[in-house]
């Protein structure tokens, strides 16, 4: 039997949907839009194992937070695509077995594949050597002339929408994809390198659910063909559909260190002591968001042991945690949070500190509330040894519209 594995182009940075998180993770119907992806080539029997192309810095969160949790035992590698969709076809592709018969290239941000267009590639492939499913065009097309005029209308009867899944011979798709970068030339899809070789690629009925995500109208549509299927719950469940957590968190007051609360840098003769910037009450805040979504607390997912979050910006680690619930299809509904100190007077940063959450959160700062309290003397905060802080978070399940909106973000974008 010809063995078939699948390559997932999932590197780009979908500018067009107008968000600060990636078109391929926003959720729809409670997974990311890859994850739909996956799951459909993990289900698909003549399908032998799957290579995802991920942005360089995203490989390692691709794998273990959406291949991982979906069980996609089929993932056999995920690569660090390239600055372009043909570039990270291609590395995919040098990651595939030398034994690979037939290679499927489906694009990540089109998560309404069907199993039948995805056989039908298949089996086309396997006759013809190359095939790209395709559904004909809908409305009459214009050619327009350089002055804006009609200058033709092209036959309607002939011209076909391309779609992925695309499926080839592994050997002439590797044999595209070289002579393209010996030449120096580019395609919009993989279909196209292989019609530069001069070989013909077979049309395939494909199906007009099985559209790209592009632009926020798009991810609506998308909802309402998963809520058609019986896979979503609409407007109303989404209502109902809601989460709470609470989150505590203490550090110890240490000379010599700087006094981070909320990201904002405050003016103090101490600071708090932590393997992180020990931001209390930004800890606080991402405990009760894991909590909520079900994913654990801090300690599990940035642990003092890991290296790699000796001293960082709590506001990173905060955006990471707004991943993870994103991944469960959960956007913030509003934050609740009291710090405890004796003192410095916190009065003056307030807002700061639930604008800079409100960034890293990418929620308007309307739904961030930042208080603060003293003990009256009593106990370690009260004393001066340390501080505390409390918070409760309210999660709802992501709508396109929350989804697709861009808030700007006072830390640095993880996806």
């Amino acid at each position: 039997m010809v063995r078939v594995m699948a390559v997932v182009p999932a590197a780009g940075q979908g500018r067009r949907m107008g968000s600060s998180v990636k078109k391929q993770y926003l959720s729809l119907g409670g997974l990311p839009l890859l994850g739909h992806v996956l799951r459909v080539l993990e289900a698909c029997p003549v399908i032998s194992g799957v290579v995802v192309a991920a942005s360089p810095g995203e490989v390692e969160f691709c794998r273990e937070r959406v291949a991982g949790p979906l069980g996609c035992k089929k993932v056999t590698a995920v690569v660090a695509g390239g600055g372009t969709r043909q570039e990270s076809v291609y590395n995919a592709l040098l990651a595939l077995p030398p034994a690979t018969g037939i290679v499927v290239v489906h694009d990540g941000a089109r998560p309404l594949l069907g199993p039948a267009e995805l056989q039908n590639a298949v089996a086309a492939a396997v006759r013809h050597g190359a095939a790209t499913c395709a559904v004909p065009v809908k409305d009459t097309v214009k050619l327009a002339g350089t002055d804006g005029d009609v200058a033709e209308t092209l036959p309607r009867e002939r011209l076909w929408l391309t779609q992925t899944p695309q499926a080839f011979d592994f050997q002439l798709l590797l044999q595209a994809h070289r002579r393209a970068r010996e030449s120096g030339s580019a395609g919009t899809d993989d279909a196209v390198l292989v019609e530069m070789l001069g070989r013909p690629v077979k049309l395939v009925m494909g199906s007009y659910e099985n559209f790209k995500i592009t632009t926020p109208e798009d991810l609506v549509m998308a909802e309402a063909v998963i809520a058609g299927r019986g896979g979503g719950r609409g407007e109303a469940g989404r209502r109902m559909n809601v989460r709470t957590g609470f989150g505590y968190d203490v550090h110890r007051l240490a000379e010599g260190r700087p006094l981070i609360l909320g990201g904002i840098d405050i003016p103090c003769r101490k600071g708090l002591a932590g393997h992180s910037d020990a931001d209390v009450l930004t800890h606080a805040v991402m405990d009760a968001l894991l909590g909520a979504a079900g994913a654990g607390d801090i300690g599990r997912h940035f642990p003092d042991s890991d290296s790699r979050f000796k001293g960082i910006n709590s506001l990173r680690l905060l955006e990471m945690v707004r991943a993870i619930i994103f991944e469960r299809g959960f956007v913030v509904e509003n934050v609740d949070s009291v710090i405890v100190a004796q003192e410095p007077k916190l009065a003056p940063y307030m807002d700061k500190m639930a604008g800079a959450l409100a960034g890293a959160l990418g929620t308007e700062p309307g739904r961030v509330s930042v208080k603060a309290t003293t003990t009256e003397g009593l106990g370690f905060a009260g004393t001066g040894e340390g501080m505390a802080a409390y918070a409760t978070v309210l999660l709802a399940a992501a709508s396109p519209a929350r989804q697709g909106k861009k808030v700007a973000s006072t830390a640095p974008a993880v996806i």
